[in-house]
């Protein structure tokens, strides 16, 4: 890929120092000393046993020459061993009590302000009884309120952790087992001890197992012995004296096959297994946060923060002026405005929406293995996606060969050129390409009683489409495989992408033949010579471009491409009994003669195309990252919309231009090639994301790992999806990992976070939506809970001002708070989208762009510069805790410092300006002069004119049982009692103004795309619900007369009064609309602009004429 030479002179530097300021935390952290703890006390044996001891020892029956053959246990057999060692489940970790769980949802920051308040309310009616007895409910509230709130948290918590444990059953893991003689698959919770078990690259290791045969098997031991690399297991016929956790015949369950297969016999199971024994290694619970988690966590404690500061400041004022010295009433009354700060039911309506969320997405498919997944995913801006098994169907069929330079055609097509000759076996080449596919195979089949066409093929969807057309060709497929055994092998791994076998098929120079198959280029580079009409022909300049051309024609099509080579041994150098090792130079690997070419179609699975189509246009950056051609990687990736406009090398071809001329400004896609990804410097990088459409093709899983973590490094929030082992690293990696339960390995749905489990990658869409639904649903919730703060800290504020009777009471207030606002905000879970595509038209929350980018290379450059290294090794010195802190004291008397705060950034936050503005000024100024409009409206009918409250308030002896009658300014005079009625009527009605006009704010919330209005607005039956609830409540402290001893109610108190805050609450509507208005312009230059290609209708179905020409 050539890069303009101007940005390598400008930006190289800078991209340097952002690197290594960047990067240093994506270091892989070394697991520490410790983990060996216990592995001297394990007591398994089996290990040192030889194979006929062992087979005596476990009862069972294995082949060590053909392990396929293996007899293995009785269905009498295993039911027996069931009965008496019980299921292979390991017991579940020690967990957080209940009550433990409960402690810790009850010392949140708001239960805690409000346990406080609570107690020192208790403690002022200790000093003065009488005066404050009216504490005594207030104090038991506030605590209650605590209590309750966490309870709620609790059993939100509790049920979600038993929606994760249903969803985790959905996918029990299994196994490859011989029972009777046949290889079956069984859940791993009914091995026993005895079976005789397969493992394979990519499989989870169901239990202990003594290995009797394998191939090149390698075990990532690392979740047990802290071991960073593959440790190859091997059988040993007379046992191992090493300790159980350095044998090399032992593989342990729970660990990973990350290369080749083994055979083994199970000789332990559930918790007399390694992992079993070892208590250190069962515990530990994770305690991560996602960063919704994270902004919520801020926003508690900004609003706690705030709720203080006021508090004390009221108190201040109070004393001062209103309550002139009375510090218990004054304490009361900070403790009111304390409460009307505090949204307390956050934390249970944020679980609850997750929850609901998990829910509603197992039902399409989707399994969410924790909660923090269901958000992220609607968080994501770029989504780095595997090509076959998830955006193909990994129903791998041979389509065309090539040998001898010329091309056959497997199946009648109208896509193959003229002179393309039909496949037939005795055309030059065609037998040894048949024998390379057929011998040459690591697949397994279910069944060998049965005809061919009728089994079960257990494999890859290479060898499976290899082995489906070599079948369909070889009469007699088993007894051909037995007449030529294989003698040595190297399986197929995704470092060398290829595999060889050496085994036993004479031909006139000796006994023995070397096959090899695997990625083109790499096969090539090991021939010498060329098959053509039975002659081995050296290779020239002349082979290699109609090779190129055969390539190109298949790989272009979308095709994946297999080369095949063969070597005949010669009986001098390599005799039958010749010993064949692994060890370079251990096994013959140049000189090979070049069979020919194969592909393989892998359709797109349907839907797909539509899928991108979509996460495209609501602004996510869907890219490939394959092991495929890039010819082929790039065919596919047009065919689903992943790639729409020019790369250098297409746009070069249809301009008449070489590709040197071509600028990278000028195209929008690129297709890079893994070979190319180890030298990438820093400003390659940019420019390679920079790019609309882009494809990594001949990728190892190492480059899949650097492409996650160099997208992180930008900003991105980065979701992987694949199937294979060699996804694991980049699923683990990512923000968020999506593995596939079909097809995928255990090894990838082990590193993922959530789990397709019908293999759709249109689900992805569907998660996309749900989890920016749900950002919008928790905002909607937060914008209408902080709401009431407004009209009930202002009336309290004029009542120590002005002054004016007191508003509404503390106790009020937290009825507010905790009585229908707690029911109307939970209800907000269950809000659909505003309109059917807006969420999915508009970009990510968290953009990605030239701005963002550039403010985080400032930022990583100016970390770079403060870091300090050591002279002679260069390499960082962290800082110690006193300098940490003298950094944290001076950073804001810094330019850097403000710069970075006062930035404008186009994130949008859980908690911004605009929902503040809103919530605060907008409509909580609303809601504020309802109440007061409507509390001096029942005064004056009262007979208390504005001035008479003022007056009344400041000579400070009115308004209570015992208060002087009281003359107003027409000359009326008013008692006691109707004082006191006046004031709880007044009261009641600031109480249910709030109310009303809340409930018009549940609609003004959600207008956002169109008016709060019409059907979807109003689509939530849980709203009403929630408002009918609140009602009840309302109408049932104000209008109980026994309860106007706790609230100050009154039910007196004339229902027509409630018409103020009714003509409030449609001004709010009305407010809303004209917002709508005023912020659609901006919302329609914030969604994302169509693009221009995009091909929005189902890919076509390529195999029905293949199947049916089967």
């Amino acid at each position: 890929m050539k890069k303009t030479v101007t940005l390598e002179k400008t930006l190289t530097i800078e991209d340097k120092e952002l690197a290594a300021a960047g990067y240093e935390h994506l270091k892989d952290e070394k697991n520490k000393a410790g983990k060996d703890t216990g592995f001297e006390n394990v007591d398994i044996q089996e290990h040192r046993y030889n194979f006929k001891d062992l087979e005596e020892k476990l009862s069972s029956s294995f082949n060590t020459k053909d392990p396929a053959q293996s007899q293995g246990l009785t269905s009498a057999a295993v039911k027996a061993a069931l009965f008496r060692d019980g299921p292979n489940i390991l017991t579940p970790p020690k967990k957080k009590s209940a009550l433990r769980k409960y402690f810790d949802c009850l010392v949140t920051m708001f239960n805690i302000l409000l346990i406080i308040a609570g107690i020192l309310e208790y403690v002022l009616l200790g000093i003065q009884f009488k005066e404050n007895f009216q504490n005594t409910y207030l104090g038991g509230i506030l605590i209650a309120v605590a209590f309750l709130n966490a309870f709620i948290e609790f059993y939100q918590l509790q049920k979600s952790e038993a929606i994760l444990a249903s969803f985790l059953a959905m996918i029990p893991p299994s196994c490859h087992v011989v029972r009777d003689g046949a290889l079956t698959s069984v859940p791993a919770a009914d091995l026993v001890k005895g079976d005789v078990v397969l493992i394979r690259s990519g499989d989870k290791t169901p239990a202990d197992l003594i290995l009797f045969a394998g191939s090149d098997l390698k075990v990532d031991n690392s979740s047990l012995t802290g071991e960073s690399e593959p440790q190859e297991r091997y059988a040993i016929p007379d046992g191992s004296t090493a300790r159980p956790v350095e044998a090399e015949n032992l593989v342990f369950n729970s660990t990973l096959v990350v290369n080749g297969e083994g055979w083994g016999v199970v000789a332990r199971t559930g918790d007399h297994t390694l992992i079993g024994q070892i208590a250190a290694l069962t515990g530990g619970e994770s305690g991560n946060q996602s960063p919704l988690g994270v902004e919520i966590a801020h926003f508690v404690t900004m609003v706690s923060c705030i709720a203080i500061v006021f508090a004390v400041v009221f108190f201040v004022v109070g004393i001062t002026t209103a309550y002139k010295g009375k510090a218990a009433q004054t304490v009361t009354f900070a403790v009111s405005i304390l409460v009307a700060f505090v949204p307390e039911g956050l934390p249970s309506v944020v679980t609850l929406l997750l929850s609901i969320a998990a829910k509603r997405m197992a039902n399409q498919k989707v399994l969410v293995k924790d909660l923090q997944g269901v958000e992220t995913l609607g968080s994501l801006t770029l989504l780095a996606t595997d090509k076959t098994g998830t955006l193909t169907r990994n129903q791998m069929t041979v389509t065309n060969l090539w040998s001898g330079l010329k091309m056959y055609t497997a199946f009648q097509s109208n896509n193959d050129e003229d002179d393309t000759a039909a496949f037939s076996l005795v055309a030059p080449g065609m037998r040894e390409m048949v024998d390379i596919a057929t011998l040459n195979s690591k697949i397994k089949f279910d069944k060998t009683d049965v005809p061919f066409d009728q089994r079960n093929i257990l494999g890859d969807a290479t060898e499976t489409g290899l082995t489906r057309f070599a079948g369909n060709h070889v009469s007699h497929y088993d007894a051909y495989q037995k007449q030529h055994p294989k003698v040595f092998e190297v399986p197929f791994n995704s470092a060398n992408k290829w595999a060889l076998v050496i085994l036993e098929k004479r031909h006139a120079n000796g006994p023995l033949t070397s096959y090899i198959k695997g990625a083109p280029e790499r096969v090539l580079a090991k021939c010498s010579t060329y098959l053509q009409d039975g002659q081995q022909i050296p290779i020239t300049d002349e082979f290699k471009r109609a090779y190129d051309d055969a390539y190109d024609y298949m790989a272009s099509r979308g095709h994946r491409v297999i080369a095949c080579a063969q070597l005949q041994l010669s009986e001098s150098e390599y005799p039958k009994d010749h010993t064949f090792t692994k060890t370079d130079g251990g096994y013959p690997i140049t000189d090979m003669c070049f069979v020919g070419l194969v592909s393989l179609e892998d359709p797109p699975k349907h839907g797909v195309r539509e899928a991108i189509g979509t996460l495209r246009l609501a602004g996510i950056k869907v890219m490939m990252v394959t092991g495929d051609h890039p010819k082929t990687a790039e065919a596919i990736a047009r065919k689903i919309n992943l790639i729409i406009g020019d790369t250098r090398e297409s746009l070069a071809v249809r301009t008449n231009r070489s590709v040197e001329e071509v600028y990278e400004d000028e195209v929008d896609a690129v297709v890079v090639h893994g070979d190319d990804i180890d030298g990438l410097q820093g400003w390659q990088w940019d420019q390679i994301f920079n790019k609309k459409e882009i494809v990594f093709a001949r990728t190892s899983p190492q480059h899949k790992l650097e492409i996650v973590k160099r997208a992180q490094a930008l900003g991105h929030i980065v979701g992987v999806t694949g199937d294979g082992v060699n996804d694991s690293p980049a699923l683990k990696k990512a923000d968020l990992g999506i593995a596939m339960n079909i097809s995928g390995s255990d090894v990838s749905k082990e590193a993922a976070n959530m789990i397709l489990l019908d293999d759709n990658f249109a689900s992805t869409v569907k998660g996309v939506a749900e989890g920016r639904q749900i950002f919008v649903n928790l905002k909607r919730s937060i914008q209408y809970t902080i709401t009431h703060s407004t009209p009930e800290v202002i009336p309290q504020l004029l009542y120590v001002v002005v002054p004016i009777p007191l508003p509404i009471s503390a106790i009020l207030i937290l009825v507010i708070d905790l009585g229908f606002e707690l029911f109307v905000a939970l209800s907000f879970a269950w809000d659909k989208p505003e309109t059917a595509d807006g969420l999915m038209r508009m970009g990510p929350r968290k953009p990605v762009n030239d701005r963002s980018i550039n403010a985080l290379k400032r930022r990583a450059l100016h970390r770079t510069k403060t870091l300090i290294r050591d002279p002679e090794t260069q390499e960082f010195i962290p800082p110690s805790h006193m300098s940490k802190v003298a950094s944290a004291v001076k950073a804001p008397f810094t330019a850097a410092f403000w710069e970075d705060k006062l930035e404008k950034k186009e994130d949008e936050t859980l908690v911004d300006s605009k929902l503040l503005s809103y919530s605060y000024l907008e409509a909580g100024g609303i809601e504020m002069l309802a109440s007061l409009v409507a509390y001096f409206v029942v005064f004056y009918k009262n007979g208390f004119s504005p001035s008479d409250l003022r007056i009344a308030q400041s000579n400070g002896s009115y308004f209570t049982s015992s208060s002087p009658p009281f003359t107003n300014s027409k000359g009326h005079v008013i008692d006691a009692a109707g004082q006191t009625e006046a004031l709880a009527q007044a009261q009641s009605i600031v109480y249910l103004s709030i109310f009303i006009v809340q409930c018009f704010n549940v609609f003004a919330v959600k207008a956002k795309f169109r008016f709060p209005f019409g059907r979807s607005v109003v689509a939530n039956y849980y709203n009403f619900f929630g408002i009918l609830a609140g009602a009840c409540l309302g109408i049932f402290i104000i209008y109980t007369p026994p309860l106007r001893v706790v609230f100050g109610g009154s039910y007196h108190l004339s229902p027509l009064y409630w018409l103020i805050p009714v003509a409030f609450g449609c001004l709010l509507l009305i407010w809303s609309s004209i917002r709508v208005l005023l912020m659609r312009k901006s919302i329609e230059q914030s969604k994302v602009k169509d693009i221009k290609g995009l091909m929005m209708f189902p890919t076509m179905r390529t195999m029905s004429l293949r199947s049916r020409n089967k």
